[in-house]
This record gives C-alpha cells, sequence and structure tokens, in this order.
C-alpha cells in the first residue's frame, strides 16, 4: 500500500504496525513521536497500530536541550 512519510510516498506492507515500520527505517534506538493524519500515535500503542492506504506518516525525533 502507498502511504506519505515525511513528505514522500512510500510502499508499505498491509499489516506493518508502528513499531515495526520505526524498527524498518533504523529509528528504534531514537526518541521519536509519530504522527498519523494529524494525529499523535500514543507509544503505548506503536505496537497495535495499522496503518491503512493513503495514511500521511510523519516521524519526528525528540531534542532535548534547555
Amino acid at each position: 500500500m502507498e502511504v506519505i512519510i515525511n513528505g514522500e510516498a512510500q510502499e508499505l506492507s498491509e499489516t506493518i504496525s508502528a513499531s515495526e515500520l520505526i524498527d524498518q527505517l533504523g529509528l528504534s534506538t531514537k526518541r521519536l513521536a509519530v504522527e498519523v493524519n494529524l494525529e499523535i500515535v500514543p507509544r503505548s500503542q506503536f505496537d497495535s497500530h495499522r496503518f491503512k492506504p493513503g495514511d500521511r506518516i510523519e516521524i519526528v525525533h525528540a531534542i532535548g536541550g534547555g
């Protein structure tokens, strides 16, 4: 299925979860947030959240500072 990840069209498996996508992108060790269609996906739902064709996914890295 086709989705938009950070502004770029990409093909994903129909059954991929948010946590699997993060692993696939090599971001599993990063502090990040996932937004789908302008809604934040809580970290507690990364394993169960499945994407739909046409979803607009934004993945952003959390950066600490003071």
